[in-house]
């Protein structure tokens, strides 16, 4: 039972997420500044995530959808400004789509593209995310033969759909799937409990949680080879 496929998440495991992220919630605040005036200026960013959490409250049908519950909340904010329903659908999805571009413009560590490209030779590469990153819009997309986002499978990690996803795109058994993430619950527990390998990308220097660790930890994706290397040996000489 070689090690055959190796899956990653994306936020903070191939790239740090929060430049990204500060930039897009920029860019929608300004196109809603420019654009629907009235809408957001009332609200501070706490406000805002109040406002978030009430839309969750209401549809949470799309807990798992990140991209539809953002267009949702843009909606209901110019609705609540006393715009009509047809001018803040409009606005919602102009809005969503200004964040959108500049939540693509990630940077990825400097190492990942040199580790990818030696990992990619030997196993099938996928993608697993919660967030609506796409990794083809990166500069790695071209190591990468699978990619899912939670909003794509209804579900989000630790959820097993979206292992038994992988699984299913990949025909291999759980045990022949190294998962890598940063999160030790949606990643680590998640992969684990469908009877994965894993390993912790912990470049931030955290404390592991309560609970069982990963197969292996690794603080730079320079020592995911060796990582990965070290779970198929392990895994040979039980199977002795």
């Amino acid at each position: 039972m070689d090690i055959k496929v190796i899956t990653f998440d994306l936020d903070n495991t191939l790239w740090d997420v929060e430049p990204a992220l500060l930039r897009a919630e920029q860019a929608q605040q300004d196109w809603l500044l420019a654009h629907r005036p009235g809408t957001v200026e009332a609200y501070d960013h706490a406000g805002l995530w109040e406002f978030k959490k009430s839309v969750w409250r209401r549809h949470p049908h799309l807990l798992h959808h990140v991209s539809q519950i953002r267009v949702r909340m843009l909606y209901e904010l110019q609705l609540a400004a006393g715009y009509s329903g047809q001018e803040a659908q409009a606005g919602a999805e102009q809005a969503f789509a200004a964040f959108l571009q500049q939540r693509q413009q990630v940077q990825l560590y400097e190492e990942a593209l040199a580790v990818l490209e030696i990992l990619a030779a030997s196993y099938t590469l996928g993608a697993l995310t919660n967030g609506n990153a796409d990794v083809y819009k990166t500069d790695a997309g071209d190591y990468f033969d699978f990619a899912f986002l939670a909003e794509d499978i209804g579900a989000s990690k630790p959820h097993p759909d979206m292992f038994h996803a992988a699984l299913q795109q990949t025909g291999v058994a759980a045990s022949s799937v190294v998962h890598v993430g940063d999160d030790p619950e949606h990643d680590i527990l998640g992969a684990r409990e469908v009877g994965m390998h894993t390993v912790w990308m912990n470049s931030r220097g955290r404390d592991w949680p309560e609970g069982p660790r990963a197969s292996r930890e690794i603080s730079n994706l320079l020592q995911l080879p060796e990582a990965i290397a070290e779970i198929a040996e392990a895994q040979r000489a039980r199977a002795q």
